[in-house]
């Protein structure tokens, strides 16, 4: 576990979680409502979706005010992050059922519908190639799969070059440049960034078909791929 990962626990981390991915993410609820669309594309008005890092709620919340009658299964390792995941659904969290762990504490399904928002940058190639072919298992045919996490081309000075464009977008967006330097930092040396090609090739060798880009912010890209 890195050190990101241990601080989904502290609970002065998870008291502020919620101000964050705003704040780090660029077109951070531009993406949430991107992924809602996406989801629907394939979904029925009752589905049933399968999110994947569901600590926090924030995707949850937005699912499930866009589309009233959908209902979801959230997974997250972190309960301290679940019970927040409660309390920012509100009068909304009776839709929701949560299950701490991982993929493989994920009901089975069949499910019309399945996200990983932010995640994936946490786990290694074999790992996130485990975890594509288990969420691929759950879902019915044709059902839609949605990620996004940190991605950016590999190399000596193309990744560093999208890393550093990234911190400042951080300073751009008010956040103080010595947090900004640290979270370049983080990420350089604790999360496990891929090539665009190599999350592509992931999907396609879990069985997913047509996986399209859908949002780019810096070193951050989303991906729908479909089952």
């Amino acid at each position: 576990m890195t050190d990101i990962q241990a601080a989904f626990s502290d609970p002065q981390f998870v008291a502020r979680y919620t101000e964050g991915p705003r704040r780090f993410v660029p077109g951070y609820e531009s993406m949430q409502a991107m992924t809602a669309i996406l989801l629907a594309e394939r979904a029925r008005d009752d589905a049933r979706v399968l999110v994947l890092g569901a600590g926090g709620g924030l995707e949850l919340k937005t699912f499930a005010q866009a589309h009233p009658g959908w209902r979801f299964d959230g997974v997250d390792p972190s309960a301290a992050m679940l019970a927040l995941a409660g309390r920012t659904l509100g009068e909304l969290a009776p839709r929701a059922r949560f299950h701490e762990g991982y993929i493989d504490d994920a009901p089975e399904g069949p499910f019309d519908g399945a996200t990983c928002l932010l995640t994936l940058h946490f786990v290694d190639v074999a790992e996130r190639r485990r975890i594509a072919s288990e969420v691929r298992r759950r879902l019915k045919p044709g059902a839609a799969f949605v990620i996004a996490h940190l991605s950016a081309p590999d190399g000596e000075t193309e990744r560093p070059r999208w890393l550093s464009r990234y911190s400042a977008f951080l300073a751009a967006s008010g956040v103080e440049p010595e947090q900004a330097a640290a979270a370049k930092d983080a990420v350089t040396n604790h999360l496990r960034i891929l090539a665009p090609a190599q999350d592509e090739a992931i999907l396609r060798e879990a069985g997913f078909s047509e996986p399209t880009l859908f949002y780019t912010g810096f070193a951050f890209r989303g991906w729908v791929a479909y089952a």
